[in-house]
């Protein structure tokens, strides 16, 4: 039977091992004792009105695909049930223009991401293609391909830079953006937007700088004409658990993927939970929620399909 010893002993060191490994990439969330970010939303606000016009009077979504991930890739420390991570599209609409908060992407880029996909609707990629093409402003929450990718995949994306106001570290980091690329030529003569932490771009829209999930992630507030007020994170936050029970994405996902600052999204994790607390009219979008989206939506906060 010492087969069997040896056999024994051998499963208690692979247990020994495993279980720390197990714990480190799967598990393992903390709050980082030095640092910090702050939002400071009275200055946002200010700048939400220092451009003239009105404000926009609705908010608009598309929902192109839904992929699937296990809820501890999500929240590390979550089951490993599959969870829904549906990709979106926002519409600002004014009285006679239009704006753009990400831009989804094409259901071949979804396919060459290796991330399993649920559904794809070809209808509402096209009304969001036909968006771009009139859209007076178009920006990205990041550089990631689900947000990006619809945007990189248009034929006459030269046609539209115009109206992209990308930002510094959006365009330096390309790599972020695989499997999705630029077309050659369409950053030709671009000057990208660089700025320190907020700026207005139209009224009522101002971009918070918040990298940590990728060099170029910021965040995007919007104030609605009758005075309603939405940050949509992009990826600092997937889903509101992140948010509510402090806790990010398993490092597998951020450190060995996504090659994410972990230090500086909790620390974003933080600021968004304090704001929430201290703003409770301010409503927060994270980028992939399914049940936020429900609730926006059954709200009247969001409304379903492009103009």
């Amino acid at each position: 039977m010492k087969w069997l010893r040896r056999l024994f002993y051998l499963v208690v060191v692979l247990v020994l091992i495993g279980a720390p490994v197990y714990y480190w990439l799967i598990v393992e969330s903390h709050i980082p004792s030095e640092g910090s970010y702050a939002i400071d939303m009275a200055q946002v606000r200010a700048l939400a009105a220092s451009l003239p016009g009105d404000k926009p009077a609705e908010i608009r979504v598309e929902t192109v695909s839904h992929l699937s991930f296990p809820k501890t890739i999500i929240v590390a420390g979550d089951t490993w049930d599959a969870a829904d991570i549906p990709v979106s599209s926002y519409q600002l609409v004014y009285a006679d223009r239009t704006a753009i908060i990400d831009t989804a992407l094409t259901e071949a880029q979804a396919k060459a991401s290796g991330v399993p996909m649920t559904s794809f609707d070809i209808d509402s990629y096209n009304r969001i293609s036909a968006a771009l093409h009139s859209a007076a402003l178009i920006v990205i929450t990041h550089e990631h391909m689900d947000h990006i990718g619809g945007l990189l995949a248009q034929s006459d994306l030269p046609k539209l830079m115009p109206a992209v106001r990308l930002t510094k570290e959006q365009v330096d980091n390309p790599d972020r953006m695989v499997p999705a690329t630029w077309p050659p030529g369409a950053l030709d003569g671009y000057t990208p937007l660089d700025y320190d932490r907020y700026t207005a771009v139209a009224p009522g829209v101002v971009l918070i700088k918040a990298p940590g999930h990728s060099p170029g992630s910021q965040i995007v507030y919007v104030q609605r004409a009758d005075g309603a007020e939405m940050l949509f994170l992009g990826d600092v936050a997937w889903q509101h658990r992140n948010i509510d029970v402090q806790r990010q994405r398993a490092r597998l996902m951020t450190q060995f993927l996504l090659k994410e600052d972990r230090d500086a999204v909790m620390l974003q994790l933080v600021e968004l939970k304090r704001l929430r607390e201290a703003e409770p009219k301010l409503e927060i979008m994270p980028g992939h929620d399914p049940d936020a989206l429900d609730h926006f939506l059954s709200a009247g906060l969001l409304i379903k399909g492009f103009k």
